[in-house]
């Protein structure tokens, strides 16, 4: 008999934890999205390079709270700080190349282009920082 692999329910002790990393993504996100938005709207900055500097900003802040609030990890900073940059630059990477095609063959609004971007980098990063880096 073939075992049969279930998803997670909600009930499950990995389910609260990624509630918790999302509720820390949602304020490096709403950081991004300001820095991405004040830099295009005011700043006139090119979309792409605005949704990097905010990625990199909201990044800072996730390392923060990820560290001890979502993973509460006892790993020296040492080694996990330079597993989450490793882990974010691959994240930041994949926003960029997202955001680019998106803009470049579907043409929407940048923030439209922005949540799909933000939603494609999510699940891969909780599961990343979660087995990897903390």
């Amino acid at each position: 008999m073939m075992p049969t692999h279930k998803p997670a329910s909600l009930s499950s002790p990995m389910a609260p934890q990624f509630l918790r990393y999302a509720a820390a993504g949602a304020l490096g996100t709403g950081l991004h999205y300001a820095v991405l938005i004040g830099l295009v709207q005011f700043v006139r900055v090119d979309a792409v390079l605005a949704s990097t500097v905010g990625a990199v900003v909201g990044a800072v802040v996730n390392y923060a709270l990820n560290y001890r609030y979502t993973f509460g990890s006892d790993r020296a900073h040492r080694q996990a700080l330079p597993r989450f940059a490793l882990v974010a630059v691959a994240g930041i990477a994949v926003n960029a190349l997202v955001m680019a095609g998106v803009l470049a063959f579907a043409g929407p609004h940048y923030l439209v282009a922005q949540v799909i971007a933000t939603a494609t980098v999510l699940a891969a990063g909780y599961l990343a920082n979660r087995a990897w880096t903390f």
